[in-house]
């Protein structure tokens, strides 16, 4: 069976477009043409988040390679917004996308492992066992150490599934604690870098990339390029890109000689496309979703002009 990484990095080279698309609905981001044909109530919201993500899927699929929902705006929502979140991940697979399910989950023990059943591996029910999301990777937050990791990479291992590990984050205040030094003088995020990279060391696949990945936000070049470094065989997930200030300079740092060894996530950039100012006098409200692609293929152009597939 082909490594994960080696599907999702295999795909990212035939589109010729190393990005994820991020799915963050927010209700007061929504097309109005789509809020207005369900009750203004939680169910009503989730479906409407539904027919949205669906939508904006059906324009991107060909384009780019993986889609990235974040749990928090489905958790929102109760069950309604859970059910949803399970029905945007299985539909964008069916269009032959890769999943990352950006839920940061971390903890210890058994509490891991339920986490690591749930998106990664398969949930045990009497003798037979059940996979449950299904998804292809899941963000970590790896606070707790090995303790909170290990339970995520032997079902990578088992079910050829990925993580991408929080490294250096993209918002504002991540310095306060990835920044600081430790004894030997190195940063807290260069010690999760090396740990990462270590992990990492069984899962290589044949592009020479582990599936034990990382988080390494663009907002923060030269962090971006220091571990780039020191993690060679770590792919990296690197947000920050558009509405949070990242630029393809910057970006550019965490890629290899070959132009591989990260995708990047752009959420409101693309997700809101047709509200912004290059692309809302183009597209109608109820055009969202070819802004949407419009904005995509202007994004992969912006990238192209800067890499070596």
């Amino acid at each position: 069976m082909e490594n994960i990484i080696d599907v999702l990095i295999n795909k990212i080279k035939e589109m010729k477009n190393p990005t994820v698309i991020g799915l963050d609905p927010r209700y007061e981001l929504l097309p109005e043409c789509i809020l207005r044909k369900y009750p203004n109530t939680v169910d009503g919201v989730a479906k409407a988040i539904l027919e949205y993500n669906k939508a904006i899927i059906d324009e991107i699929y060909d384009i780019i390679p993986a889609v990235k929902p974040q749990l928090a705006f489905y958790e929102m929502f109760g069950m309604p917004g859970l059910v949803t979140f399970e029905e945007t991940c299985k539909y964008a697979k069916s269009k032959g996308m890769i999943v990352i399910a950006d839920a940061k989950r971390g903890d210890i023990g058994s509490t891991a492992q339920g986490y690591s059943n749930a998106y990664l591996g398969k949930t045990k029910i009497g003798e037979k066992e059940e996979s449950i999301f299904d998804i292809d990777f899941l963000t970590v937050n790896p606070y707790m150490g090995t303790d909170c990791i290990k339970p995520f990479i032997e079902d990578c291992k088992k079910y050829n599934k990925g993580i991408f590990i929080l490294v250096k984050t993209s918002n504002p205040s991540s310095g306060e604690l990835q920044d600081v030094k430790i004894e030997g003088g190195e940063e807290v995020y260069i010690k999760v870098a090396k740990l990462v990279e270590k992990w990492g060391e069984e899962l290589i696949g044949k592009n020479g990339y582990s599936s034990i990945a990382a988080v390494v936000g663009a907002t923060y070049p030269h962090q971006l390029s220091e571990i780039r470094k020191i993690a060679k065989h770590t792919f990296f997930l690197i947000p920050g890109y558009g509405a949070q200030g990242g630029k393809v300079q910057d970006i550019m740092l965490g890629f290899d000689k070959n132009g591989i060894g990260g995708i990047i996530n752009a959420s409101r950039s693309l997700m809101c496309a047709y509200k912004s100012e290059l692309w809302k006098d183009k597209f109608k409200e109820d055009e969202f979703a070819k802004a949407t692609r419009a904005e995509a293929i202007r994004m992969k152009e912006e990238l192209n002009s800067s890499m070596n597939f």
